[in-house]
């Protein structure tokens, strides 16, 4: 708290240090879109595991039918 709050009550001095506070816990945007971006990526690799799984599976159980 700078020198000009000395004219300033003591609630409203605890209201701006509360706020200040406050301002610096609080999540940005740029955290939260970093979560949702990992997220997405965890997403992306599960479905991409899987569907490579998948695809082998079928190719391996085509090659006995052409035969």
């Amino acid at each position: 708290l700078g020198k000009q709050d000395y004219k300033k009550t003591r609630p409203m001095l605890r209201a701006t240090r509360l706020k200040a506070e406050a301002k610096k816990t609080a999540l940005g945007i740029k955290e939260v879109a970093l979560v949702l971006a990992a997220i997405l990526v965890f997403l992306l690799a599960f479905y991409a595991f899987f569907y490579l799984n998948v695809s082998d599976e079928v190719d391996l159980d085509l090659d006995p039918d052409e035969n």
